[in-house]
């Protein structure tokens, strides 16, 4: 929530703008167009800001602070192809970055993808508070109409509906906090000519959340101190990071890696038959195997995150937002929580090779071993080591194949 935007640059033209009720706060929303090669921006551009136009009475009226909506400069994308909502996430939070804003709409005429692989016309990231919005969805005709233009009235009223309805999520309302108005599951209207209004319990829940939106912060150059920063930024705010972590089913995230996964199983099915292995397993320690495991998830992690440059925004920047420090913990956490899932994938593999195939009497008669018996707890160690091992060697040799992944299945809905 800003109270007066810091100088930073030349400031972008303002297209809606409406005041309400707390005029010292004031939420500033940057409009950023990404079009397809062949499509002329302007058009797109003019679509964005009568969309905003549209909403911004309705958004003011529902949290009673003062909404400004900006056009930013257009991007080119290189070509038609459908993309992901966490494929704009790397402008949007530069943008947001450099504007200050404390939202970004991200407007697109390229087809927009759930994580479920739907075609959807917009999703929202309550925690990285970015909204994409494609118009092709919007001008979709039926089996016997041609495409809308996007000055049909049905497409503007919609997209207005739309970007109400994806503000509202990221300010935190959900579907079922929704009895009837903007904030009920969008579907398209063809004779919609406004936008519907907020009921009082999305009214209740917008105008108390705004008040949270974290303030933009200027850190300290150096690693120490933006280390420093992210923690405060989780400490101040650990909710939102709860929220999203919880929504993001994390840890089956390697069932979505198969070169992550094969990378750590393929390994550990010749490790496990090997007696090196089984000695260093049974003569080690279970807290030292539950910490070398522990230490071994962390440190994939954290190389995942680096190696595949994970963090935003990706350029670096003196001026650092408190929800883009929230952005980057969230999915630093993600990715622990995932090579935890990785691990406990492989273990349970292990674990089915130790009591199922391995032969129990010949790890009995091995010499090595001080006592002939091999106990249940000796197999669970044993086969935590080789895992420990696996998630190493996932997260070196593997790594991801497609890194907006993490950000698309963890931080974006799964529907408008």
């Amino acid at each position: 929530m800003s109270g007066s935007r810091p100088q930073q640059r030349e400031t972008p033209e303002l297209v809606a703008a409406e005041c309400e009720g707390a005029l010292e706060l004031q939420v500033d929303v940057g409009l950023l167009v990404a079009h397809a090669p062949t499509t002329d921006p302007e058009r797109l551009h003019s679509f964005a800001a009568q969309a905003a136009a549209d909403a911004v009475d309705e958004l003011a009226s529902a949290t009673d602070v003062s909404w400004r909506f900006y056009r930013e400069d257009a991007v080119r994308l290189a070509d038609h192809d459908r993309r992901r909502p966490s494929e704009f996430l790397d402008r949007a939070t530069e943008r947001m970055v450099q504007g200050p804003y404390d939202v970004v709409v991200v407007v697109t005429d390229v087809p927009l993808v759930s994580s479920r692989e739907r075609f959807v016309p917009g999703l929202a990231s309550p925690l990285s508070r970015v909204a994409v919005v494609s118009t092709r969805q919007l001008r979709r005709g039926s089996r016997d109409r041609s495409q809308r233009s996007l000055d049909d009235p049905a497409v503007r009223w919609n997209g207005a509906t739309l970007l109400v309805h994806l503000l509202g999520h990221v300010l935190g309302a959900r579907h079922r906090d929704a009895a009837d108005g903007v904030m009920e599951s969008f579907q398209f209207d063809p004779d919609r000519r406004a936008v519907p209004s907020m009921d009082a319990d999305v009214e209740t829940r917008l105008h108390r959340v705004a008040d949270e939106i974290p303030a933009t912060e200027i850190t300290p150059r150096g690693p120490l101190a933006r280390f420093a920063f992210h923690v405060r930024s989780v400490v101040r705010n650990p909710g939102p990071v709860a929220q999203a972590l919880r929504n993001s089913r994390a840890p089956l995230l390697p069932l979505s890696l198969p070169k992550l996964s094969t990378a750590a199983v393929a390994p550990t099915l010749v490790i496990v038959f090997s007696a090196e292995s089984w000695d260093v397993g049974f003569h080690m320690g279970n807290v030292t195997a539950a910490l070398f495991a522990a230490v071994s998830i962390v440190v994939a992690a954290v190389y995942l995150l680096f190696s595949q440059n994970l963090s935003f925004p990706r350029k670096r920047h003196d001026l650092v937002t408190e929800h883009t420090a929230l952005v980057n913990v969230t999915v630093f956490l993600v990715l622990v929580l995932a090579m935890l899932g990785l691990f406990a994938l492989v273990w349970g593999i292990m674990l089915v090779i130790e009591l199922v195939v391995f032969p129990p009497n010949l790890m009995s008669n091995w010499p090595s071993l001080e006592e002939p018996t091999v106990g249940f707890v000796d197999l669970v160690r044993t086969g935590a080591f080789i895992s420990t091992i696996g998630v190493l060697s996932g997260a070196l040799a593997g790594g991801l194949e497609d890194r907006t992944i993490v950000s698309h299945l963890t931080l974006f809905h799964d529907e408008p």
